[in-house]
Formats: C-alpha cells, sequence, structure tokens
C-alpha cells in the first residue's frame, strides 16, 4: 500500500519502522518543523524526520498543513493511506478524505479514555491499572473517530511516562501493521466510540509538577511517576526547587509537607493521607541523585518542612 507517515516525535518513529520492514511504500513523511531546543537553543529535526532521511524517504514539513500549498502537497503524493502517529497538527476534513482509505490514527489509549495530547500521562497520574493503543480512523474530532483495533497494555505499580510511553510505542507499531492489511481488505469494521464514557488528556504545563502535600501520598507518588521525564514533580527545600524523580509511600500522619524521618537512603515527608518516602531526587542546579547522595551535603532533620 502506498502511505504517507505524518508523525512528530520518537513515539511515532517505531511505527514508521514497522510500516517500512512491512514493504509498505511509503511515500513521504509529514513532520513538524525543526524547532531550537536546549539551553543552546540549537535547531533540532524531529526524530520522524532523522528515521525518514536515514531511509531516504520525502520529508515535508508545513507550518500548517490545512494551508492550500500544503494541501496540494499532499495531494500530489497520491496516497492510498496517512497513517498518523502523535503529529501535532490538526487534519482538515479535506485533508481527512483525501487518501483512498482515509486517515488512520495510532492513538495511546484506549478510547474513548484520554483523548487528547497526554494519554500517557494522565493514565498513570490517575491510577489507571491498564491502558493501551486504539487504531482509529480519523474524523474532523480530536480522537472522536471510529475504533478500529485496540491492544490492552498493563501499566507495572511503578511505572513511569517514560517506560510506559516505550511500552505503547512498540504496541502501537505491532498493531499498525497487523491493521493496514485487515483494513484493505476491508475485514475491520469501525466501532463509533460511546461518547459518554469519553474522558480528556489535557496538555502538560510545568506548574502541574507542583507537589502539594495536601494531597495524599499515593496521589503525590503517581504525579511524580506520571510527569516523569518531564515536566517533572517538584517541591522546595529551603528555597530552592527539589525534583522529585522517584518515591515510595508509607502509612502514617502528621502535618503535611513535615519531614516525618530521616534514614541512611530515604527521606519521609508526611502528606494529608500517608508518608511519602523519597528515594531519587534533584536539587535546583544539582545532578540527580539517590537520597543517601543528597544527604552527605544537606543533614536533613525531622520536623523540617518541604514546600
Amino acid at each position: 500500500m502506498r502511505i504517507v507517515f505524518m508523525g512528530t516525535p520518537d513515539f511515532a518513529v517505531g511505527a514508521l519502522e514497522a510500516i517500512i520492514a512491512a514493504g509498505h511504500d511509503v511515500a513521504a513523511c509529514v513532520t513538524q518543523p525543526d524547532k531550537p531546543k536546549g539551553r543552546g537553543k540549537e535547531i533540532q529535526c524531529p526524530p520522524v524526520k532523522e528515521c525518514a532521511i536515514k531511509h531516504h524517504i520525502p520529508v515535508f514539513q508545513p507550518e500548517r498543513v490545512k494551508e492550500p500549498e500544503a494541501v496540494e502537497q499532499l495531494r500530489s503524493y497520491d496516497a492510498d493511506m496517512f497513517v498518523v502517529a502523535a503529529f501535532g497538527q490538526i487534519l482538515s476534513g479535506e485533508i481527512l478524505h483525501m487518501p483512498r482509505f482515509g486517515c488512520v490514527n495510532i492513538h495511546a489509549s484506549l478510547l474513548p479514555k484520554y483523548r487528547g495530547a497526554a494519554p500517557i500521562n494522565w493514565a498513570i497520574i490517575n491510577g489507571e491499572e491498564k491502558t493501551g493503543v486504539t487504531i482509529m480512523q480519523m474524523n474532523e474530532g480530536v480522537d472522536t473517530g471510529d475504533m478500529l483495533m485496540a491492544r490492552e497494555v498493563v501499566i507495572e505499580p511503578k511505572e513511569t511516562a517514560a517506560t510506559l510511553f516505550d511500552k505503547l510505542a512498540q504496541c502501537g507499531a505491532e498493531l499498525i501493521v497487523s491493521a493496514i492489511p485487515l483494513l484493505e481488505q476491508g475485514l475491520l469494521k469501525p466501532v463509533p466510540q460511546e461518547e459518554a464514557l469519553a474522558s480528556k488528556a489535557r496538555m502538560l504545563h510545568k506548574e502541574l509538577g507542583h507537589m502539594n502535600f495536601a494531597m495524599s501520598a499515593v496521589q503525590i507518588e503517581r504525579l511524580i511517576r506520571g510527569l516523569n521525564p518531564w515536566p517533572g514533580a517538584y517541591t522546595h527545600y529551603q528555597g530552592k526547587t527539589l525534583k522529585v524523580w522517584d518515591a515510595d509511600v508509607e502509612s502514617g500522619s502528621g502535618n503535611p509537607g513535615s519531614v516525618a524521618f530521616v534514614e541512611r537512603d530515604r527521606i519521609g515527608v508526611y502528606t494529608a493521607e500517608g508518608i511519602l518516602v523519597l528515594r531519587e531526587i534533584q536539587l535546583e542546579g544539582k545532578k540527580r541523585m539517590p537520597v543517601k547522595d543528597f544527604l552527605l551535603g544537606n543533614p536533613v532533620t525531622a520536623g523540617e518542612m518541604f514546600g
């Protein structure tokens, strides 16, 4: 099948590689424009572009894919299907109906749950025990199209957004190469989403990571995992930002935000319900480190306040 692949981040690369390996004709890769990143603001190209270049596939990077010039460029590829994975732009109805088999999306949740920008993160933050990948026939709504295939993925007790991202990317790659020939043969029956079961996975922002010790230890620990690696969960200690990379939960009660105990490799902090046990942290301007290394230069004492 002749395919135009539309995607931008690492999550989409596995699917692109799998489609190429399956022998499909990838006419072009459409991705976001190169952007400055990091402190040095060096221009970096998206991971999908790097993959396309490696495979000698033409790359198209429109600022706005809905503009007439971009639409005509897409039409020129004469594709049977557009496969979309975390592209980052909304497609117009004209684009959605352009290919013979329409536009098919690889979405990192079990729709209709977690429609939107950050389904992987919110599944962890909200304490879901499972999530998955849905292959969806796109329409003009945001993740509202009919479902074609889905596969569940278990969320492990210490799963982070980073580890779940990798698992779902692999799942999505496997699922899309299974779906394409079945769709071509007319063997997939589109299933409408149940609107009453829909939920939104809103975009992440840095302020979301601010740890509120008036929440329970369980809720904060999920936040830490769900925002790892970005934007990260953080509190404040002695006037400096303290990012928390890993923590456990224990029972106990006390003044929320105050230090419950300090041991060789653990700092316990009271929350509204339970104790958040810090395991790996990063003080502003310092490297990420285990708590035992942090305590060598920062003698924390019981009763001190975080936040």
